[in-house]
């Protein structure tokens, strides 16, 4: 689709954040879907060449010529499937199936008197097809687009975290001021979530299995042609030699809970995005982060003024409606009616769409990270003028000191009023302590009350 089509899209995935969602065209579209189709029948048709039981003997010419047809697929290979499928083309009559398209699109290019052409698509089922060009292409798709974009963003969070280490921050439970922490480890606490969520998805996709049992994962076409053949030993051999796990007990259907563990994985990496995209525009509306304007970009409609955190919102939408997709998917694709029913394939489309709004999601946040900037005056400033918040430093050292009422005390001096440190320091002349706890006591202040913060950044990897 051309730019001056984009404005014609029905979705804004192919419309307005086309540009945001390219790199997942070769594993996303319909186009990419067929040629996984083609490398996986061709791949097959060569195994069976390789069989000894089996008459087909493809020559070293003849295999390059048929890897050629992936290898080299283009638009034009693409259309040409799409009229097989839809009108029919030369001695072909119209399939109005999508697989048995890509299997005459493989017949059209060998030669007529070509003997391979009996074996294209030998004893399989569509399944047994799409089940492994659909796991290529989501293998593909997080390997490839979707896990560099959350390595980015747990790039940008790393560094921020450290450059930020000593950054004092009050922190807020349950929206109240509450013991402060430090910028940089608040970032570090994202960092290091994203990184296990990553090492999840990683994991996930590693372990994509599929099958190539036949209509009902018997194997009963394969082993009605060639008995002598062991066919389970073929189909793992064939499997995984496409660098997927295999599994060889299914129905007519992969029962894709790999999938489903895929799908859950990554809504896993995009929940701990969501939290960081409401964090930041907290912190965007508290004024503890600035944001860089660009020159010549509107803010808002009406008040000139205004630097919206828009790129974190943009995220956040995108995101809910990306794990909401993911978790719909990872329930619908695992269940089946007895040993097939097609529910599925119409849904299976939709996986690019849930990783286009997860890769608009990702680049959104990322954008947004590289425009924030701490405000350290205001975050000072608000320890400054929460002091309150060194109660508990001040009840616990008392309570160190064997005083059983420090907690009620400290209560008494700071709930429900404004308190400030001279507060704090008439209630330190009036305690029964030394002098040295007296000082230690004195000597708190919110700025300083952030106990390891800095060092915790360490545990960065």
């Amino acid at each position: 689709m051309t730019d001056s089509h984009v404005l014609y899209a029905v979705s804004p995935l192919d419309g307005r954040y086309s540009s945001r969602t390219r790199p997942l065209s070769p594993y996303a579209s319909e186009a990419a879907l067929m040629r996984a189709r083609v490398r996986v029948e061709v791949e097959y048709l060569i195994a069976l060449a390789d069989l000894e039981t089996t008459p087909l003997a493809l020559s070293s010419e003849e295999r390059a010529t048929l890897r050629s047809l992936y290898e080299e697929f283009d638009e034009d290979d693409a259309a040409l499937i799409k009229t097989l499928e839809t009108e029919g083309h030369g001695e072909f009559a119209a399939t109005n199936h999508d697989v048995k398209a890509v299997e005459y699109f493989i017949r059209h290019h060998l030669p007529a008197d070509s003997e391979a052409s009996p074996w294209i698509h030998f004893a399989l089922t569509s399944e047994d097809a799409n089940n492994l060009a659909h796991r290529l292409l989501i293998r593909g798709a997080v390997e490839d687009v979707l896990l560099p974009a959350l390595y980015d963003v747990r790039e940008t969070l790393g560094e921020m975290a450290r450059e930020h280490r000593d950054l004092p921050m009050l922190a807020r439970t349950h929206g109240q001021p509450a013991t402060p922490t430090t910028f940089g480890k608040e970032l570090a606490v994202y960092a290091a979530r994203l990184g296990r969520a990553t090492g999840r998805i990683a994991t996930a996709t590693h372990a994509l299995e599929g099958k190539l049992g036949g209509a009902s994962g018997t194997y009963a076409a394969h082993v009605a042609a060639y008995p002598q053949v062991d066919w389970p030993a073929f189909a793992r051999e064939f499997v995984t030699g496409l660098g997927l796990e295999f599994t060889p007990l299914t129905t007519q259907v992969n029962p894709c809970d790999d999938l489903a563990a895929v799908f859950d994985a990554v809504a896993g990496a995009n929940d701990v995005l969501l939290d960081l995209d409401l964090d930041m525009w907290l912190y965007v509306s508290d004024r503890y982060l600035g944001q860089e304007a660009v020159a010549g970009e509107t803010g808002s409609s009406t008040m000139p003024h205004k630097v919206n955190p828009i790129d974190f919102e943009n995220s956040e939408g995108n995101l809910s409606k990306a794990t909401a997709d993911l978790r719909f998917l990872a329930d619908y694709v695992t269940t089946s009616r007895l040993q097939r029913d097609l529910s599925d394939s119409t849904v299976k489309r939709n996986i690019g769409a849930a990783f286009a709004h997860c890769l608009i999601g990702y680049t959104k946040t990322q954008a947004g990270l590289e425009k924030v900037v701490p405000n350290e005056q205001v975050m000072r400033e608000a320890l400054r003028t929460t002091p309150a918040v060194i109660g508990e430093a001040v009840q616990t050292i008392l309570r160190r000191e064997g005083q059983d009422d420090a907690y009620e005390r400290v209560k008494a001096l700071t709930r429900g009023r404004e308190v400030t440190l001279e507060d704090f320091r008439t209630l330190f002349a009036d305690l029964e302590v030394d002098e040295g706890v007296r000082a230690e006591l004195q000597a708190l202040t919110p700025e300083r009350y952030v106990g390891v913060a800095t060092d915790l950044v360490e545990e960065l990897e």
